[in-house]
């Protein structure tokens, strides 16, 4: 049989094109910068991820996510800053997407609708936030985001998302930036909340105890200590002459979307191994392990889980999308259609943008310390307690009576 070229170009054409979009994926386009960050070549990271952040273009918000953390792991938190507020904005926009883009994603794949963010993502914006403005000793600008953080949490809540989604991190960190405000009830109140999110945070349970009795709620807290009897106080808790010590570790990376194996339409979560999962920290001649506060990666895993319903309702649209489309060529030229139905699903994929520069899990070490000036150094840990070479070296610091001081670390390795 004699081809006709003239009839085959446009489709010739379209899989040229659709095979040069496959390979520009936003994995792709962020796996150098990740392995930047990973060496700790923070200037290479920050060059690649930089002209993705300043593109305008349905993709924006995700690579503004993955520049502010690697502009905060390099230590520029106020760049880092500059760079979560217009992905604050960015995300709270009001999406109106076209009737031709959606049937677009129906017929080709959800990467061609905007990034919005998963629900726990938006909020970690504002805990990002807050966490450089802790250690830029920029309290009152942290107390903005935990009133943030608060709104969010409350919208979110009212549109009846699963726990999970509330981002128990996001309330926890608010909780700690009232209390280093020494506003105490609203301290309470938000470790509360925090404990109603997810009650096996590791520290919760003191953390109730001690902001319940800060706060005066006395009933309360006699009956937090009835419900907890194994907690033991600690006098430092309310010393008012002491300061303290607090670590938030960012402890390795989240899970990476990928094209799920069983179905290509569909993503996946492939965990990320991380050699370091504890922080120590060395103070004073004493040693104190980190304690898990948030688990990024379950998280994570749970929203995809979520979202499969959805997903598979969407897919199977773009499926009866593709036939119709399919279809109305095939009725004027058969080989056509034939090769617009390949064509077509050759082009859906998987949508696996997402915030992956996020860690696997945040822990926390809080140390209460005499007013003074110290030297600290924090150390990485394997899960056998080995130091994987990762630190944080001769850090000097100065506590000051009733002051909390901030230091975010984060491991790579």
């Amino acid at each position: 049989m004699k081809l006709n070229l003239q009839r085959l170009t446009p489709v010739v054409g379209l899989f040229l094109a659709l095979h040069l979009v496959g390979c520009a994926t936003y994995q792709n386009k962020v796996q150098e910068a990740r392995a930047a960050m990973s060496r700790r070549d923070y200037e290479k990271a920050i060059a690649d991820l930089k002209p993705l952040a300043e593109t305008q273009n349905d993709d924006q918000l995700v690579y503004l996510l993955d520049y502010g953390v690697a502009l905060q792991v390099a230590g520029k938190l106020k760049e880092s800053n500059q760079v979560f507020l217009q992905a604050d904005r960015l995300a709270e926009m009001v999406d109106y997407q076209s009737v031709s883009r959606i049937a677009g994603s129906l017929a080709l794949n959800e990467e061609m609708v905007q990034y919005k963010g998963d629900t726990f993502e938006k909020i970690f914006i504002n805990a990002y936030l807050a966490m450089n403005f802790l250690e830029l000793n920029q309290l009152d600008d942290a107390l903005v985001e935990a009133r943030r953080i608060n709104e969010k949490y409350l919208k979110y809540r009212a549109d009846e998302k699963k726990t999970f989604e509330l981002n128990s991190f996001s309330k926890y960190l608010s909780a700690v930036v009232w209390e280093a405000s020494r506003n105490y009830d609203d301290a309470y109140i938000a470790y509360a909340e925090a404990y109603k999110i997810d009650p096996t945070i590791s520290t919760i349970r003191e953390d109730l105890i001690r902001s319940a009795k800060l706060a005066r709620r006395m009933d309360t807290y006699q009956d937090w200590k009835k419900k907890f009897p194994d907690v033991k106080e600690d006098s430092a808790w309310y010393d008012r002459g002491l300061g303290e010590l607090v670590i938030i570790y960012q402890q390795g990376w989240g899970p990476r979307k990928a094209q799920s194996p069983n179905e290509y339409r569909f993503p996946t979560l492939v965990p990320v191994y991380s050699e370091t999962q504890k922080a120590r920290l060395n103070i004073i001649g004493k040693n104190y392990l980190s304690r898990e506060v948030y688990d990024v990666q379950s998280a994570a895993i749970q929203t995809l889980n979520e979202d499969q319903g959805i997903l598979i309702a969407k897919r199977v649209a773009g499926v009866a999308t593709k036939a119709v489309l399919s279809d109305q060529v095939r009725q004027k030229d058969e080989l056509l259609g034939t090769l617009t139905w390949i064509a077509l699903n050759v082009a859906d994929r998987a949508d696996v943008r997402q915030w992956s520069t996020l860690p696997q899990t945040i822990q926390t070490i809080r140390v209460p310390l005499a007013p003074g000036k110290y030297t600290f150094n924090i150390e990485g840990l394997n899960v056998s307690g080995a130091s994987t070479g990762e630190v944080l070296e001769n850090r000097e610091i100065e506590i000051r009576p009733g002051q909390k001081k901030f230091v975010i670390w984060r491991s790579l390795k």
